[in-house]
């Protein structure tokens, strides 16, 4: 694909739709940092706003934040008060932290368009509701007129039960919560078998035999992952280490995924990938992450925010011996209810069903499991509760276990300034707080039914 590509952009390099192409491809080969260049160099030539919107749909998978709330600004300029690209350009103000003006885009997106549900969504998450100040009478009104299967109602209803979970009201918000679950679950076409099936595929094909061919650790190795599932905590820990002078961050990049995939691709299923991803040489395959973040970041230590990273523990301590591991832990049911209730931008298709939650819940905790019995020490385990309680002793256990000497600036993890593209953006530009430690208590009747499935499989919810 990439070839075609290259030819056709060869053939009619003005052809914005083949140098776009091109981008992606090379994302794909995990050649970002020829992406990245081919995207300014489009960039700068004049081009019409909707190609800016894709350039920075294309500078957002490469975790370019700033380059593409650039395009979006660019684009807003060349068609003022067009809605959808006003909320472009006030997403990229929230992952940049300027959440006043999100607000005031996000409002100008609104007066345009009232029945855009994402705009509401996305104003709701910028800042706590009150009793005084809220927007819950505007969007029941809204959703009052929306057909049972429109999915436009799925967004409303994410805002609302966030918004009554603000000011207490426990009932109704998550009334508003399951039926906004319930909708997306209904548009997937999603299988929590195939995915605890791939699982068991991992713990088989990278046991204790594979393993014990790993290589000593590299002391020089400057790859640092930080992993977990979503929503716990891997922002916070990733904007800690970032906070250090010797620190810098990839973001949530797909770069080792797609190293991978450059070397393990071939026919037949997810599950004979997964078997032959363990006979790959894993040297090449540490050569091709580290050509892919170099292009990103170079400061000494470069992190990879990418939650899933989890089911690659194995092949990152085989490819990249030295590898600093950050895992984050939480309680499992503010753990699954922290998912469930994020209506994710794409991803974690397991998230909009309790059910379906409580047995990816278990798959993963049995892979984790399986990680420490195979890699004895081989990842540094992060409680959320304990980092949240007691921010200094755990963050500065943190940065010893990443190699590095102490700074005081990473306790000012609010205040650092760099652009955050994740489910908590707007929450890290608050100073850390408790209030997220045992919120599933207040919901503790409608979670029964996972709490029972999840003790019944040997996890501890007390």
């Amino acid at each position: 694909m990439l070839d075609a590509a290259r030819q056709a952009s060869r053939w009619q390099p003005e052809h914005h739709g083949a140098r776009l192409r091109l981008v992606e491809c090379l994302i794909y080969c995990a050649e970002t940092g020829l992406a990245i260049e081919e995207l300014a160099t489009l960039e700068s030539t004049q081009v019409a706003p909707d190609t800016l919107q894709a350039i920075a749909q294309m500078y957002l998978r490469c975790a370019r934040i700033t380059d593409a709330a650039r395009c979006h600004e660019k684009a807003v300029t060349l068609q003022p008060g067009f809605a959808p690209y006003l909320f472009n350009l006030a997403s990229s103000c929230v992952a940049l932290g300027e959440h006043q003006r999100a607000e005031a885009l996000f409002d100008a997106v609104i007066e345009r368009d009232p029945e855009d549900t994402a705009a509401w969504l996305s104003r709701s998450l910028l800042r706590p509701a009150t009793q005084a100040s809220n927007n819950t009478s505007g969007m029941t009104a809204l959703l009052s007129h929306l057909s049972p299967g429109d999915t436009a109602q799925i967004p409303l209803c994410y805002a609302l039960a966030k918004e009554f979970e603000d000011m207490g009201e426990h009932e109704q918000s998550f009334a508003f919560l399951e039926r906004g679950a319930r909708a997306r679950r209904a548009s997937l076409a999603y299988r929590v078998e195939n995915d605890i099936a791939a699982i068991d595929q991992i713990k088989k094909s990278f046991d204790a035999r594979a393993m014990a061919g790993a290589a000593d650790p590299d002391p020089d190795e400057s790859s640092t992952f930080v992993l977990g599932l979503p929503r716990s905590g891997t922002t916070l820990v990733e904007r800690i280490l970032a906070c250090h002078s010797e620190v810098g961050s990839l973001g949530e990049v797909n770069n080792f995924a797609f190293s991978l995939m450059k070397l393990a691709a071939g026919p037949g299923s997810k599950l004979d990938l997964i078997a032959r991803s363990a006979t790959l040489p894993f040297a090449k395959l540490g050569q091709l992450y580290r050509h892919s973040a170099a292009s990103l970041c170079e400061r000494r230590r470069v992190i990879n925010k990418t939650p899933e990273n989890y089911l690659f523990l194995g092949l990152i301590r085989l490819a990249l011996p030295g590898a600093r591991i950050v895992h984050l832990r939480r309680h499992p049911l503010d753990s699954c209810f922290a998912m469930y209730k994020t209506l994710f931008r794409m991803g974690y298709p397991f998230s909009y069903s309790l059910a379906d939650l409580g047995r990816y819940y278990v798959a993963y905790h049995g892979l984790m499991t399986h990680w420490r019995e195979v890699m004895p020490d081989g990842f540094f385990e992060v409680d959320y509760e304990t980092l949240v309680l007691s921010p200094e002793a755990a963050s500065r256990d943190l940065v010893a276990h990443c190699g590095l000497n102490w700074e005081d600036a990473c306790l000012d993890v609010h205040r650092k300034t760099s652009p955050s593209a994740t489910a908590g953006a707007a929450q890290v530009r608050r100073p850390l707080h408790q209030t997220s430690v045992q919120r599933w208590r207040a919901y503790s009747t409608q979670l029964e039914p996972l709490a029972d499935f999840l003790t019944a499989n040997g996890i501890d919810c007390t």
